[in-house]
């Protein structure tokens, strides 16, 4: 059974493989443990008999947030594991009160947009050449949690 928590410095190990095999230039093991120990941060990991699935991370300020990563192991993608992953993180982060998050994808990352969309993101920019190896577009997407929308109504 696959469950969701807080990621734990002991997870890096497995989290910096995934990050390995999914992204051309990955963070560092340093860069993982920098945010981790920041109070501003969470990171989730989705993890199965203690092996690390997948993981997400936030960067939040003044009720607002930044997604830094979201990756799954490439022999477990197409599960739904991202999906659950981040539907966790957006529903503790609007238990505290953040209610609008961005990211950016890669243009050409369709499995990825269909997600976000799926959960409620929006498209509001292009970052021209934002990713390298390959140079790539960068797509910002936004999502406003259901109570922040309906405030900003009234």
């Amino acid at each position: 059974m696959v469950t969701i928590r807080e990621m734990q410095i002991d997870d890096l190990e497995q989290v910096m493989r995934i990050e390995e095999e999914n992204f051309s230039v990955p963070w560092t093991e340093t860069g993982f443990f920098s945010f981790l120990i920041r109070e501003d941060t969470l990171f989730l990991v989705a993890e199965e008999a203690e092996e690390i699935l997948g993981y997400c991370g936030v960067v939040t300020a003044s009720g607002e947030g930044d997604i830094t990563n979201v990756a799954v192991k490439r022999s477990r993608q197409k599960e739904g594991i991202g999906g659950r992953m981040l539907a966790e993180l957006l529903a503790r982060l609007e238990g505290a009160g953040v209610g609008t998050l961005f990211l950016e994808v890669r243009a050409g990352n369709a499995g990825a947009i269909h997600l976000y969309r799926k959960l409620g993101f929006e498209e509001v920019g292009v970052r021209k050449n934002y990713y390298e190896a390959p140079r790539e577009d960068g797509i910002v997407m936004k999502w406003e949690a259901a109570s922040s929308t309906a405030n900003h109504s009234q």
